[in-house]
């Protein structure tokens, strides 16, 4: 059960919330799902993703890093390129959908990074 707003101390930092604890009754499943949430719709047509979920975890950690990559090009270069072609408004509503991308992404990421390591077989334990 999560506790204090979401977080589980028996979580490694970054689980997400839609992945079961690992250990528990189809904790796999859900991580699977969660993955696959993750990346372009085609990716569920090929069968060895679903068959080695470490490598879903990878498919989508570069899906995700490309990701966060083009959101922070697009933060960085917005302004020059769009700047004379967008009212103000438009490129500082953008500017803001790019941080929240970016956001966004950066937790999946870290998200990723803790399920890979629990598909590895890998325990996180907490530190005090």
């Amino acid at each position: 059960m999560r506790q204090n707003g979401g977080v589980d101390a028996t979580l490694p930092p970054g689980w997400p919330e839609e992945v079961r604890p690992q250990g528990a009754p189809d904790w796999e499943r859900t991580a699977v799902a969660w993955l696959f949430d993750l990346v372009p719709p085609d990716y569920r047509t090929h069968e060895v993703l679903r068959r080695y979920p470490v490598l879903l975890a990878r498919f989508a950690a570069d899906h995700v890093s490309a990701g966060l990559e083009a959101a922070r090009k697009g933060w960085r270069t917005l302004r020059v390129e769009l700047a004379d072609q967008l009212p103000a408004e438009a490129v500082e509503a953008a500017m803001v959908a790019y941080e929240r991308e970016g956001a966004r992404l950066a937790a999946a990421a870290r998200g990723i990074e803790v399920v890979a390591g629990a598909l590895r077989g890998e325990r996180w334990v907490p530190r005090l």
